[in-house]
């Protein structure tokens, strides 16, 4: 199955908000080596940078705080929760992705294979006995074939960037807070108040999420009956929640299971974001193990 993956630049804005990790998160639990330098030289997440991606993502949030409304993300949780686009393996959607370069990314601009394989590597040799995160770290990402003319060919701000709940108000802490003025939502008394539509401790399972790559691979595991634990369905949804798990927005949300699946997320994350380095990973060196926790986890075919 050889189909090649176009690339899709949209335009919008990004802002104030300079990101950077502090010391504490620098001392990753499994000791991991971390990268001084994301690929171009420079703070990871410092979406201020000026450096050849930074007009492309500003570009991208600008347009993705306007449309992402309550009322968006209930429609493609509908259309695309049906599963009925394709049949196709695990790997075939890997391959699906070889050429296809994020546009809210300021950290990278490989192949996301390459990112997908290092994320799952330095995971795997930090963690050895948890076979169940070495596959999270290489499917994480799989949503992304909605950029693809087969899944409806969305635009990168419907597919990519940082996740925040819609049908409440829109946490300062996410990244160009300010483009929020531009969505319908922001100006809705239903939806601008701190719980809007949701209550105390409902659980993160209960909310709806900015539609994207997160909540469709979420969407595609549990509906094709995956057997990963909970933690891992909760990592697939969540890795792109940086006001969640970064600044510690919209926590009020949570339910305990939702804190316990936390923990795994923060260590997820950690070589999600910092494994994005020029460092290459040998294919097929490596497809054998991957496919073998592919087949413990996954049937042969998903429904798409």
């Amino acid at each position: 199955m050889t189909i090649t993956l176009e690339h899709h630049h949209i335009g919008v804005d990004l802002g104030e908000k300079k990101i950077i990790p502090d010391a504490n998160e620098l001392v990753l639990d499994g000791g991991f080596s971390v990268p001084e330098t994301n690929a171009f030289g420079q703070t990871f997440r410092d979406y201020n940078a000026e450096s050849e991606r930074k007009k492309t993502v500003e570009e991208f949030y600008r347009t993705n705080h306007i449309h992402q409304s309550y009322a968006f993300v209930k429609r493609m949780r509908e259309e695309y929760g049906k599963l009925n686009r394709v049949e196709m393996s695990i790997w075939e959607c890997i391959e699906l992705l070889n050429e296809f370069v994020d546009d809210s990314d300021p950290d990278l601009d490989e192949p996301q294979i390459e990112h997908l394989l290092q994320t799952a590597e330095a995971i795997r040799k930090d963690y050895p006995n948890e076979d169940w995160l070495h596959l999270t770290g290489l499917i994480h990402d799989l949503g992304k074939v909605l950029l693809h003319p087969s899944f409806g060919e969305l635009p990168q701000w419907a597919v990519v960037g940082d996740t925040f709940p819609v049908g409440c108000a829109f946490d300062e802490s996410n990244v160009h807070h300010k483009f929020f003025e531009g969505n319908s939502d922001y100006h809705n008394p239903m939806y601008n108040t701190k719980y809007g539509v949701y209550s105390e401790g409902c659980g993160l399972e209960n909310v709806l999420m900015s539609w994207g790559h997160d909540d469709y691979m979420y969407l595609v595991a549990k509906e094709n009956k995956t057997t990963l634990p909970s933690a891992a369905l909760f990592t697939i949804r969540y890795h792109s929640f940086y006001p969640l798990h970064r600044f510690g927005a919209y926590s009020y949300l949570m339910n305990e299971e939702d804190k316990e699946n936390l923990k795994w997320l923060h260590v997820f994350n950690k070589y999600d974001l910092y494994s994005k380095s020029k460092v290459r990973i040998d294919v097929e060196k490596v497809k054998p193990y991957y496919l073998s926790l592919i087949e413990k986890y996954f049937p042969a075919k998903l429904k798409w």
